[in-house]
């Protein structure tokens, strides 16, 4: 995998949906693949634009229209049983409930109220959401720090449609229990939301 640092001009770095497309400029020729890649804003201003750090399957080449490539290195992960690891992560910890107004959804012959997911507002719901993502990720919770930041605003052109994300900063200590499940997962990343900006483990020793 490869970690890099990108910035993105201001005029793609107002809706995160727009930003999101930008970031497909590093990785031409590939208009029909999966994403491959999971990014963070860790900074945004009107005048200057986003600086984002992006970790992908593939290196991304230097620059393309309104976005730029400003340094990137290839990362190989070991990770051992016991392993203590610093780290931060921007999530949306959402939970599902149903939803009458959705109308139904029938599956293997049974009719089902459509559910429809909604944002985790008291940091102790959080906390729990965090625990049981790592957990599933083959780690543990040993610390962590919840900053609550602002709605995330994004609108799709195309599809005519708008929304909001509502972002969640975690930031703690772990401990690696699986490392096989464990790597999988910061590969993939963790929740929702991940063409927003969310999900991406960033991880460090000590």
């Amino acid at each position: 995998m490869y970690l890099a640092k990108v910035h993105i001009a201001p005029a793609k770095s107002k809706n995160a949906y727009e930003l999101h497309r930008a970031l497909w400029q590093l990785f031409p020729d590939r208009p029909d693949d999966n994403r491959s890649f999971l990014f963070r804003v860790e900074s945004l201003s009107r005048a200057f634009g986003a600086q984002v750090l992006m970790q992908s399957h593939l290196k991304p080449t230097g620059s393309g229209e309104h976005v730029r490539c400003l340094a990137a290195k290839a990362i190989n992960y070991q990770f051992q049983e016991g392993q203590q690891l610093r780290f931060r992560l921007r999530c949306n910890p959402v939970k599902a409930i149903k939803d009458e107004r959705k109308g139904t959804v029938t599956r293997n012959g049974r009719t089902h109220i459509r559910s429809v997911k909604v944002p985790l507002i008291r940091e102790e719901e959080q906390q729990q959401w965090l625990d049981s993502k790592l957990r599933q990720a083959g780690a543990r919770l040993q610390a962590v720090n919840i900053v609550q930041e602002n709605p995330l605003y994004f609108r799709k052109a195309r599809e005519k449609r708008s929304g909001k994300v509502q972002p969640v900063l975690f930031e703690g200590v772990l401990l690696v229990n699986d490392p096989a499940a464990f790597q999988i997962v910061v590969a993939e990343g963790i929740g929702p939301a991940k063409s927003f900006g969310m999900g991406l483990l960033s991880l460090a020793t000590g």
